[in-house]
């Protein structure tokens, strides 16, 4: 059920300088909303200009972070970190996260728009999907209204995973897939995810979404389709999960980048990339990337010089 909602409402989006985030905000300003983010990188190059209030995150001064939240109908929480860091870790970023929705619930937010993950699980061996489920379960019981929206692979000109496959592609003489490659990936373009973000924001009901897109790959056949559509396809071979990862490594290394993860390589490999359920997306990848050609692939995408970097336009790094 979708109750009616004021053109003036206050949505807050995290991260709208970022990846995910930039796109929920733009459509939410498309819409007529009026439009504040939280983010880390206040100084970053902004694309809205003074179309949105920019707040610090204040994880660390909860009073503050309550006062950017007052008078908010929605908050499309986007914050995350990839892997484990020095500088970042997955335990910090719950727990900043837990933060974030006591703050929204004690500031009357209405409801809370959650961008977590596909097959999360408090059991799971792997950090990055225990975290996400801790939060589920910390959103649910929290009292407030949710929609809850578990993604697998983002794409778009952002991207750092279907981008850099494809640089590789342009550079080695082969490509290499960890073990068998039959795993399945169901990548959603991010402007899809924005949409149905933003779709939720306008609800009332509690719902969790596997927010797929429209097509299912293998990872094999994903590295195939990117080779044929870039104009470089490579042969594909199979390597051993941890040479495949000091392979990463180096190439990681060589950039002063992280590539891959071993619970990244873990997670792909358990097919928890993948779900049996209906496809939300519009944007089919292999249109997309058709579209996108010539640039996908042409400069490697940087996780660590994006976190480093908080003033550079996110997608040049």
């Amino acid at each position: 059920m979708e109750s009616p909602r004021e053109d003036n409402d206050l949505h807050v989006v995290t991260g709208a300088f970022g990846y995910s985030g930039k796109y929920i905000a733009r459509r939410l300003l498309n819409a007529g909303r009026r439009v504040r983010t939280l983010t880390g990188s206040g100084r970053r190059c902004n694309p809205f200009g003074d179309a949105i209030e920019v707040h610090p995150f204040h994880f660390d001064r909860p009073d503050e972070l309550l006062r950017s939240l007052r008078g908010a109908d929605v908050l499309y929480n986007t914050y995350w970190v990839r892997f484990n860091h020095k500088d970042f870790r997955h335990r910090q970023a719950v727990e900043n996260t837990l933060v974030l929705f006591e703050a929204a619930r004690a500031a009357g937010v209405r409801r809370i728009v959650h961008v977590s993950i596909t097959n999360p699980s408090e059991d799971s061996p792997l950090e990055y999907f225990r975290g996400k489920a801790s939060l589920e379960r910390a959103l649910i019981h929290s009292g407030m209204s949710y929609a809850i929206l578990r993604p697998t692979v983002l794409f778009g000109k952002e991207d750092i995973l279907i981008n850099n496959i494809a640089w590789c592609l342009r550079r080695f003489p082969v490509f290499g897939v960890f073990g068998d490659g039959q795993y399945r990936l169901q990548p959603i373009y991010v402007d899809d995810l924005a949409r149905l973000a933003v779709e939720q924001g306008r609800g009332s009901d509690d719902c969790i979404i596997d927010a797929i897109g429209l097509e299912t790959f293998t990872y094999r056949d994903l590295v195939e389709t990117i080779g044929r559509t870039i104009g470089c396809p490579k042969p594909i071979v199979r390597v051993p999960p941890t040479f495949g990862y000091m392979v990463g490594r180096m190439l990681g290394a060589w950039h002063r980048d992280v590539m891959i993860t071993r619970e990244e390589i873990r997670g792909l490999m358990a097919g928890l990339l993948a779900v049996d359920s209906p496809p939300v997306g519009h944007t089919r990848l292999t249109t997309w990337a058709r579209q996108h050609a010539d640039a996908l692939g042409r400069r490697y995408a940087s996780e660590l010089a994006r976190r480093a970097n908080r003033e550079g336009a996110y997608e040049r790094l």
